[in-house]
C-alpha cells in the first residue's frame, strides 16, 4: 500500500562536496521526517561517495524526497530499498568497567551469547563491540545497563541491496 509507513534504506551516491549533506538533511527536515540513521562513506566506485539514510515514511514520500534529492547538483542518482531488498547491519561499542568483566561471570555469558568482541582490556575499563541488527544490539544494551554502561555510541546502517545496484555499471561509462 502507497500510503502505509515503511522503513526504508535509502542509497545517494554522490560528488564528495562541502554542505551536500545539509542539503540533503533539509529535504527531509522540510517535510517534518526524522533521519532514524545516517552513515556517509566512500562507494565502490572511485571518487563517488555514498550516503545510507533509514527513514520511515510512506512510499509515496519516499518517491517525492528520491526526486528531491536527486535535483541537488552533485547527486549522481539515488535509490530507496525496503527491509526484505536490503542486507545491513549497524555495529556498537560499550565501555564498561574492568572490575565487572572478572567478579561478574553473567558477563561473560552475555558476551559470549551475544557474540560481542572484546576490543580492549585495561584496569579501569573494557571495551565490547557487536555489530549485527538494531533489535540485537538493543537487547544487549538492556543486557548490559543493568551493570552499568560508561559509554555507549552506535554507528549508523551500512546496507547493500540483495539486487545489483545498476549505478556501478553506468557511472564506469562515464569514465571512459
Amino acid at each position: 500500500m502507497e500510503n502505509e509507513i515503511k522503513q526504508f534504506t535509502v542509497s545517494v551516491y554522490t560528488e564528495n562536496n562541502i554542505g551536500l549533506l545539509n542539503r540533503i538533511s533539509a529535504i527531509f527536515q522540510r517535510r517534518h521526517i526524522n533521519i532514524e540513521s545516517l552513515n556517509t562513506s566512500l562507494s565502490e566506485i572511485e571518487g563517488v561517495s555514498r550516503f545510507t539514510i533509514v527513514v520511515n515514511v510512506t512510499e509515496s514520500q519516499m518517491k517525492k524526497i528520491q526526486g528531491q534529492i536527486e535535483k541537488q547538483v552533485e547527486v549522481i542518482k539515488a535509490y530507496y530499498h525496503t527491509e526484505e531488498e536490503t542486507i545491513y547491519q549497524e555495529s556498537c561499542l560499550f565501555k564498561i568497567k574492568s572490575d565487572l568483566l572478572f567478579d561478574e561471570r553473567q558477563i561473560q555469558n552475555i558476551i559470549k551469547e551475544s557474540n560481542a568482541r572484546i576490543v580492549t582490556v585495561n584496569k579501569d575499563f573494557f571495551v565490547l563491540e557487536k555489530s549485527g541488527r538494531r533489535e540485537e544490539l538493543e537487547l544487549l544494551y538492556r543486557e548490559l545497563s543493568v551493570f552499568g554502561i560508561m559509554q555507549f555510541t552506535r554507528s549508523g546502517r551500512v546496507a547493500v541491496t540483495k539486487d545489483e545496484m545498476k549505478i556501478s555499471t553506468m557511472l564506469k561509462a562515464f569514465q571512459h
